[in-house]
């Protein structure tokens, strides 16, 4: 023993309920700090044992083998081999184990256990383990592994003193011996682990069974990620088949707004601000709330249901082709609903270029910002046809391939700037599995409120403010009485226009879309609400234009080609200002950033040409 008071480490895979062990135990009497040198958190604390003789407890990060992949690991790993910096290398170690994931875990387990120490397994969770269908032999797994095996429940406090008892005999009977480490994620270590988690499982129910069958068919290399590619286009084509009725309520419902100022207020500056600008703008972002939400109803139900982490594991073997680590998974699934929240989870890849990668193609997924734009302009211009006889939506279909294209484009990116300015390996990354489950209606319901009220939130400030300083804009200087020149031409924005319009119009784009891409930089659904804007200016007193919806008057202005090449735009147009914001914070300075907004711009300037010039070549411009 190195000292009168043992010093014992609690170390296992993440999620073994390692933490809930430590604070069962210890109670209040723990502190926490940092390793010298490194910002790992240091927990320690202390605890008791039967006959009142003191020890002291370590609670060290997870890992899922003495191979770190994160500085929360490398500690690890060095805290059990002694060699961490101000740290003395424990007299013993608790391993916490899932008894649910049993098989998993002991692979790490094995590690350890090479390693010659005095070692006690924690058998933890094992109600929930029960609960789901599995009994397990303690006994047998003690003789398979020649340690303790102890049964708990941290969180119900059960088996701590017998976990205590069992450490301190531990302790008392170890005869020191040379260590013979195991080879880490050596198959034959997983072998070994499946055979022992085998030999101790008395019984498992169909269930669990069932559960692994159904892991042999979703989680297959060519099967499973035609099923994921099934689930994604299911869930565009109900975005149109059930939203289509709310959106008209919503638009139905602006529309008497509209008519209700213009019958209270007098003509003027106050009724066009709230007419034209708040009303017309905001009004023309809001009615696609619907869309919105259909998506994230469906993002919602398959992360409850256990199925999102098993896309997450089909993904990583894409993502390693392409130079990126799983890790990146989860920030670039969170860029679907915003760019800025998947940027800030990029903390997680502990490989700064991998990192970096990773940031810089996050807005290359489709976030929610965009569906306005998607939805208004296919809407619009592609008819509300299936697809030769099928109960296939041709709607859906495109934009089931906008979104596939933005992740397409993302991989694309990858793989070359992983193999220039962000040149590096890719690091694999392990994964537990969760049971499958039905999602609660509750859980989904405050999900899908949240983001709601997310969305209303933005357009009652960023988009509001915008549509006004843009509606400002377009409405001064006023056109001379029985001018011919349209106001929104003759206005301070249609002069910042027509400049943008000599740069895009190669493009296909005309004066409509140059103006809507200026404060679209605030916010890219304001690219739909700034078309609102000018087009309810256009329309002026004219009460025919003003009766037209917002969509009727661009099906009269554009060409399909057009259309066509405003979506390719999006798929790739350089981001919001919080966007750009957030990359400057997470990478200390201007240079990605910038970098950043310079690719997207080509991208989305190349992308757009081809489809534009690409169209006309058919015929469609």
């Amino acid at each position: 023993m190195t000292g009168a008071i043992p010093s014992i480490a609690l170390v296992g895979n993440p999620n073994a309920g390692k933490s809930s062990l430590f604070n069962a135990l210890t109670g209040a009497r723990q502190k926490i700090a940092n390793y010298p040198g490194v910002t790992v958190e240091r927990k320690a604390g202390h605890a008791s044992f039967a006959d009142g003789r003191p020890l002291s407890l370590i609670d060290l990060p997870g890992t899922y083998s003495l191979i770190p992949a994160s500085l929360d690991e490398a500690v690890t790993r060095d805290v059990v081999l002694g060699k961490q910096v101000g740290e003395t290398r424990p007299d013993a170690l608790i391993v916490v184990v899932d008894a649910a994931n049993l098989d998993n875990h002991l692979c790490f387990a094995l590690e350890l256990l090479s390693l010659g120490l005095p070692t006690v397994i924690a058998l933890n969770m094992l109600d929930l383990a029960t609960r789901d269908g599995l009994t397990l032999d303690p006994e047998r797994l003690s003789r398979e592994l020649g340690v303790p095996v102890v049964p708990t429940v941290a969180v119900r406090r059960r088996g701590l003193a017998e976990l205590l008892e069992a450490v301190d005999g531990a302790i008392v009977t170890h005869r020191p011996r040379a260590a013979t480490p195991a080879p880490p994620n050596d198959a034959s270590l997983h072998q070994r682990a499946r055979a022992i988690a085998h030999a101790a499982t008395i019984d498992e129910t169909p269930v669990r069974r069932w559960t692994q069958r159904v892991d042999q068919v979703v989680l297959h290399p060519v099967a499973g990620l035609l099923i994921l590619l099934a689930l994604m286009f299911v869930m565009f084509q109900a975005v149109y088949a059930a939203a289509e009725a709310p959106a008209d309520f919503l638009e139905g419902g602006i529309g008497i707004l509209q008519g209700w100022v213009v019958d209270v207020l007098p003509d003027g500056f106050l009724r066009g601000l709230i007419v034209e600008g708040l009303l017309a703008g905001v009004g023309a972002v809001i009615v696609f709330l619907p869309q919105i939400l259909i998506l994230f109803l469906f993002i919602l139900l398959l992360e409850a249901s256990g199925y999102m982490t098993r896309a997450a594991f089909l993904m990583d073997g894409l993502m390693g082709k392409v130079g990126l680590s799983g890790r990146g998974f989860i920030p670039l699934l969170s860029s679907f609903a915003c760019a800025v929240p998947g940027i800030m989870a990029t903390r997680a890849i502990p490989d700064e270029k991998d990192r970096l990668t990773t940031i810089l193609i996050a807005p290359l997924m489709t976030c929610s910002a965009r569906m306005p734009v998607y939805t208004l302009i296919i809407g619009v211009f592609i008819p509300a046809r299936t697809v030769g006889g099928s109960p296939i939506g041709l709607q859906g279909l495109v934009l089931f391939g906008l979104f596939l294209s933005g992740i397409v484009g993302a991989l694309l990116v990858a793989y070359v700037l992983r193999r220039s300015v962000t040149k590096g390996n890719a690091a694999g990354f392990m994964m537990e599995m969760p049971r499958y489950q039905w999602p609660r209606a509750g859980d989904i319901a405050i999900a899908l409120w949240q983001r709601a009220w997310i969305f209303l939130r933005r357009a009652g400030t960023i988009i509001a403010a915008t549509t006004v300083v843009l509606w400002l804009l377009l409405s001064f200087p006023k056109a001379p009485e029985g001018s011919a020149v349209r106001q929104v031409d003759y206005s301070i924005a249609g002069h910042i226009a027509s400049g943008l319009e000599i740069v895009v119009k190669p493009i296909g784009f005309n004066h409509d879309i140059a103006l809507a891409l200026i404060p679209a930089m605030a916010a890219r659904e304001v690219a739909v609400s700034a078309l609102a804007t000018a087009n309810a200016i256009d329309a002026g007193d004219d009460e025919e234009a003003v009766a037209m919806s917002l969509g009727e008057r661009l099906q009269g202005r554009w060409s399909l080609a057009t259309a066509l090449a405003f979506l390719a735009w999006f798929v790739f147009a350089p981001q919001c200002i919080s966007t750009i914001a957030i990359t400057r914070r997470e990478t200390n300075g201007w240079k990605w950033p910038l970098f950043m907004v310079g690719y997207l711009f080509a991208l989305a300037y190349a992308a757009a040409g081809i489809t534009y010039w690409t169209a006309v070549a058919f015929g469609l411009g």
